[in-house]
């Protein structure tokens, strides 16, 4: 198969939102549906599958728990840098003139605004970047999370409020489009796919 490369404007999609929201989820249904209105190839980059197995082995060593992935020291010692690396992998594609469907919570860094910066990404200036912002009412998040059972929530859900206030609300922007992910509605969905290719 023969990529299709735009080197002058690539796109970079980051489908984003707090844990247990279906983010991974939205983004596997949504990559076939940009492929097909787009005409262009994408490299799908999802955060649990590039550090999970890292960040469990580092966290086991140090703190002899490998699911400790939100405890104070997680967030200081590994959560910055695994979010460094992801971007990095995604700045080396957009360079390439490779698109990019970027999969992880980034809270912080669309809080901050660099998300939507390609100056501050270090990405090329023409770069498209858009953001699906996946809602999930907190206790409907909490039940899916309990649900799923990933030993990688253990820490969320033994000190909820302590997580929970970590879930802040997305600043407005014209390149972060929300969607409540509660049910699942279809033209809703396609209007986000539209919205994130504009």
């Amino acid at each position: 198969m023969v990529c299709k490369l735009t080197p002058s404007a690539p796109r970079l999609i980051l489908f984003a939102g707090h844990a247990g929201t279906g983010k991974s989820t939205l983004a596997k249904k949504a990559l076939p549906l940009i492929i097909e209105k787009t005409g262009e190839d994408f490299f799908f980059l999802d955060k649990d599958t590039v550090y999970g197995t890292f960040s469990a082995h580092v966290m086991g060593l140090t703190t002899q728990n490998p699911n400790d992935r939100d405890s104070p020291f997680y967030l200081e010692n590994l959560r910055d840098w695994e979010y460094k690396g992801l971007i990095d992998i995604a700045r080396e594609n957009l360079l390439l003139g490779v698109n990019v469907i970027l999969i992880g919570p980034f809270s912080k860094e669309i809080q901050s605004g660099k998300m939507f910066d390609a100056q501050k990404l270090g990405v090329p200036a023409l770069t498209s970047i858009q953001v699906a912002w996946i809602d999930l009412e907190e206790r409907e998040a909490k039940k899916r999370m309990e649900v799923r059972a990933d030993p990688r929530d253990e820490w969320k859900l033994a000190h909820w409020e302590q997580y929970a206030k970590r879930r802040t609300e997305p600043p407005s922007h014209l390149s972060l489009h929300r969607f409540d992910n509660f049910v699942l509605n279809e033209a809703a969905f396609e209007k986000l796919i539209d919205d994130l290719i504009q």
